[in-house]
């Protein structure tokens, strides 16, 4: 005769029990098995997850697997201190903090590189590194609701995946994070920080913010919940020694784009203009910009040499800073053979684009 009690007592295979359904005498079917494979019934399930990803993230990891980034220098301390913040049980969210243009997107940048070339810790091998993408998440919303009913299914579904080592480690980043704070104006996004600190009290959500000091200060830091769940990152501004290394390791990407060459004392010209005259914006994105200008210049209107010239150089800090292209040479320029964008205007309608500001 069969043991009642050990029928009652016997569970089926992959079925694991809850804290409710011991309470209740019951096990929940949380895993089931298919094939010797698992499959997790989670409330988001796996191809809705990858759509909502693929709708309104973009995947840092997969574009640094393609290629898309420059090569990112000199921010390994920091990028270091970052995989350290998240490498933690509790605390593991990091808040990046510096002035516009030194570098905290290339940061992020930079950890998916680490993740693509396995120069990360075990525990993060194949993260998955995640930016949401604001605008494309409030596309046609027209109430908070609407936009956090987009949100909450994608940390939910990170959270749900967190607990499972066989699913990567997701890695949220979200830039210019003051924006999702209730005491901003104007910002669509404003009070989704409520959305998220049920899932960073609990530990389920690895998050990366960006944004200024001061606009941490004023929006973060006056909610203590939130702010002392963020471990702060500080960037400091390159100085110009290190700007020509994050040059030369950017430039093969940009000489490939230009089909020019780009010599050593151009990219040193462009770092000492910058720094002198253009006091008011931040290395290295100055110096990249100015470097990018001078090139598409050159191809503009020094098409049959294929080495940068330094008159463009001059042209673009001229365009930027409103000087004469003349006063930042240590020679005279000749105006007839340069375009000065400062005195003169250019018919772009022309296929020569002749200079149109001759006098007769």
């Amino acid at each position: 005769m069969t043991n009642s009690k050990n029928i009652k007592d016997s569970k089926p295979k992959d079925v694991l029990e809850t804290p409710e359904a011991v309470k209740k005498g019951e096990a929940a079917p949380l895993v089931a098995s298919t094939g010797g494979a698992k499959k997790y019934n989670f409330t988001i399930p796996q191809d809705d997850f990858d759509d909502l990803l693929r709708r309104y993230c973009r995947n840092y990891t997969s574009m640094a697997k393609e290629g898309r980034f420059d090569k990112i220098v000199g921010r390994d301390e920091e990028i270091d201190q970052v995989m350290l913040i998240l490498l933690q049980r509790n605390r593991k969210n990091a808040c990046m903090l510096a002035p516009a243009g030194v570098g905290k997107t290339a940061l992020v940048a930079g950890l998916a590189q680490a993740v693509v070339a396995e120069r990360v810790p075990p525990y993060l091998r194949n993260a998955q590194v995640i930016e949401l993408d604001m605008s494309a998440m409030a596309a046609g919303t027209n109430s908070p609701g609407e936009f956090q009913a987009r949100f909450i299914p994608i940390c939910k579904g990170m959270a749900e995946r967190y607990h499972h080592p066989e699913y990567p480690r997701y890695i949220m980043f979200i830039d210019e994070i003051h924006t999702i704070m209730p005491t901003v104006t104007g910002s669509a996004y404003a009070g989704l920080s409520e959305v998220m600190k049920p899932y960073m009290t609990v530990g389920d959500l690895h998050i990366l913010g960006a944004t200024t000091l001061d606009e941490f200060r004023m929006y973060v830091a006056v909610d203590p919940a939130l702010d002392r769940r963020f471990q702060k990152v500080h960037l400091r501004m390159p100085s110009a020694d290190e700007t020509l290394q994050i040059l030369q390791g950017v430039r093969p990407s940009y000489a490939r784009h230009h089909q020019l060459e780009i010599p050593d004392d151009c990219l040193e010209l462009v770092v000492k203009l910058t720094e002198e005259h253009m006091r008011k914006r931040s290395q290295p994105d100055k110096s990249i910009i100015t470097m990018d200008a001078a090139c598409a210049w050159h191809n503009m209107f020094r098409g049959e040499d294929r080495t940068l010239s330094k008159d463009a150089i001059f042209m673009m800090v001229a365009k930027e800073t409103g000087l004469h292209p003349g006063a930042l040479s240590e020679g005279a320029v000749n105006r007839g053979e340069v375009f000065d964008p400062t005195k003169k205007m250019v018919n772009i309608g022309s296929k020569n684009f002749q200079d149109m500001g001759k006098e007769d």
